[in-house]
């Protein structure tokens, strides 16, 4: 089921990377934080409860490969993760590499920022292939 009113069911939600029949995996272009990814439910549903314990194993272990990579490729001092759905009720996961150094940092990132954004150096076509890797590893054992 989609919402007409809903970005994320009108809208990939950034730069697709991958897309399995339950979710798909967008990178967000977010000045100050290269490699923020997005998790997206590919079906308008708004809180985790509403799926069946297969698509929320799925649907987690996606975001948990997401932010694996993030890790390995990106060492960042800490990933986040978050699902809030307060503006747009639609299930997706926030997978936003940080550093201590970044524009918010100790805040989230919707914060007032304490600092401007130092640029970082990152292989994005890296990151998107590793990514991609990841998840067709991901999708190939379940």
């Amino acid at each position: 089921m989609t919402s007409n009113l809903c970005p994320l069911c009108n809208e990939a939600g950034g730069e697709l990377i991958w897309q399995s029949a339950l979710y798909r995996v967008v990178m967000v272009d977010e000045p100050g934080y290269p490699g923020f990814c997005r998790v997206i439910l590919n079906q308008h549903v708004a809180e985790m409860t509403e799926l069946s314990i297969n698509e929320r194993n799925s649907l987690m272990n996606a975001v948990w490969a997401v932010e694996e990579v993030l890790r390995v490729e990106m060492k960042p001092q800490k990933v986040n993760l978050a699902s809030l759905g307060n503006v747009v009720p639609h299930l997706h996961w926030h997978v936003i590499p940080r550093w201590q150094d970044d524009p918010h940092f100790p805040s989230p990132i919707w914060a007032a920022a304490v600092r401007e954004s130092i640029p970082r150096t990152t292989d994005l076509n890296r990151l998107k292939a590793s990514l991609a890797s990841k998840l067709l590893m991901l999708e190939s054992f379940s």
